[in-house]
């Protein structure tokens, strides 16, 4: 290692790998690999997660204690990169992971970058001097017994299960609101639709009973992908062969990280498949997909149902929460569930990237697991602020219009449903028909021609009985077919 000034002034280091000598700056912690990647890809202009960031610190501290345990890395060295990743698990250093999220390479790019960034820590606190790399290599030490294709599997996978958590918290949050809101409007009738027409009555209740229903399932589905990401290849090294891996390594790697970190783990049944294959995050993507296609479902139906406020179904009223138009005085719009769609969308298009991208590895290597943990932790993250917003700026505070509800009902064709087992289907049609052309209600039709009386008509027609299981007037149709058969 070799310090000099620079132009400007600025102390620098120079350092060397594999392609050449390179001048680091002598205050950052990062090295020639890290900056040679950080030069070679300017792709999104953002910073690794976080997140990802600290598994990383958790699988260096996990080897270093593993290779000291089997007597591959002295005590002195290893406790200097256990207090390193200490502090970078603790959110120090992180301005000094200077790679893109987006990144040729397989993340070996990155995998260098948390080297680099632990071996010169430890360096300090040994007493050296950054890029002195005889008290503390990247390669030789914090990387002992790893490989970028064991390393940057198992972070995605901690990863994934560290964000899934909270998105699974904030679903949990949903679901409990939603079921809150179906007990508050049980008791309001409206009108079901199918195809966008007019259908049979239902009730406000019922649809956000259903909504909680499929929110609990997609929590269910995302805690079975989860497990998938508890089996880690780690200890495979570069192909799933284990190779450069002590024995003792092998078998104590694992483990040790599942203490480290405070998560299940265990090691794979077959390494080579673990290495080869990326499946488990086509499946977590999948988890995540569906849940979105579920909440945009359920967004679309709000917005219908709150639309108006004069002109559209106006069965609910959503909370105003900002000025809706810069030319129309007063308009307020669904903003939050215009929000929640556009994130699903862009999960949507993320789990086509994370499976194509899943498909395109060959042999005993993906190459492409950089755009999978880009794409796969945005779909996290943004699920969990959409449902967030969704459940604190939107359902918690929506109201049922219960009059407008009920006068949508009682005019609609639809309620000539339940006269079909008293006075058949084509009779039935007839009435909806001339309902329709006259603007008649279809209470009114019956009653004028005659076909039931009011007592009957009241017992048929009874909405709350129509959106429960069974006939309407099921007491009446078996005393008629009973006076028949006499």
């Amino acid at each position: 290692m070799i310090q000099k000034e620079t132009a400007g002034g600025t102390e620098s280091r120079l350092e060397k790998d594999s392609i050449g000598s390179k001048e680091i700056p002598e205050s950052v912690y990062y090295g020639v690999q890290s900056l040679r990647a950080a030069e070679n890809f300017h792709i999104t202009g953002l910073s690794m997660h976080p997140e990802i960031i600290n598994s990383l610190a958790q699988i260096k501290k996990a080897a270093a204690i593993t290779n000291c345990e089997v007597g591959l890395l002295d005590k002195k060295r290893a406790d200097a990169i256990v207090q390193a990743c200490d502090e970078i698990a603790g959110g120090a250093l992180h301005e000094e992971f200077i790679v893109d999220p987006i990144q040729g390479g397989a993340g070996t790019s990155i995998n260098m970058n948390a080297n680099e960034v632990i071996a010169n820590r430890a360096i300090e606190i040994l007493g050296g001097r950054k890029g002195d790399y005889s008290i503390v290599h990247p390669n030789d030490h914090v990387n002992c017994g790893q490989s970028t294709n064991d390393v940057i599997p198992t972070a995605g996978k901690m990863t994934s299960l560290k964000l899934l958590k909270h998105a699974r918290a904030e679903l949990t949050k949903l679901q409990s609101a939603l079921e809150d809101k179906a007990r508050e409007f049980d008791h309001v009738i409206k009108m079901g639709r199918t195809q966008m027409q007019d259908a049979v009555p239902i009730r406000l209740g019922q649809e956000f009973r259903a909504y909680s229903v499929a929110v609990r399932r997609d929590v269910a589905r995302m805690e079975r992908a989860c497990e998938e990401m508890r089996e880690l290849n780690l200890g495979g090294t570069a192909i799933g062969t284990g190779i450069n891996a002590d024995e003792q390594y092998l078998q104590r790697i694992v483990p040790n990280l599942a203490q480290v970190s405070g998560m299940e783990f265990v090691q794979a049944f077959d390494l080579i498949d673990a290495t080869q294959n990326l499946d488990p995050f086509v499946a977590v993507s999948g988890a995540i997909k569906a849940c979105a296609v579920t909440l945009s479902k359920m967004a679309n139906d709000l917005r219908l149902m709150s639309s108006g406020p004069r002109c559209g179904f106006g069965e609910i009223n959503l909370p105003p929460k900002q000025n809706g138009s810069s030319i129309m005085p007063g308009k307020i719009n669904p903003v939050i569930p215009e929000v929640v769609n556009q994130v699903a969308f862009n999960i949507i298009g993320n789990d086509v990237t994370i499976t194509m991208a899943a498909e395109a590895g060959q042999l005993e290597l993906n190459a492409f697991e950089p755009i999978i943990f880009y794409c796969l932790f945005q779909s996290i993250d943004t699920l969990a602020y959409a449902v967030n917003t969704f459940v604190e700026n939107c359902v918690k505070g929506i109201t049922a219009n219960e009059e407008r509800c009920r006068q949508l009902v009682e005019n609609s064709v639809g309620i000539v449903t339940a006269l079909s087992p008293h006075i058949g289907y084509m009779k039935a049609a007839e009435l909806a028909k001339e309902a329709l052309r006259n603007n008649v209600p279809i209470r009114q039709l019956v009653l004028d021609r005659r076909i039931l009386n009011k007592e009957e008509l009241d017992e048929i027609l009874d909405v709350w009985g129509m959106t429960e299981p069974g006939i309407s007037g099921r007491e009446l149709l078996m005393k008629k077919g009973k006076q028949a058969d006499g």
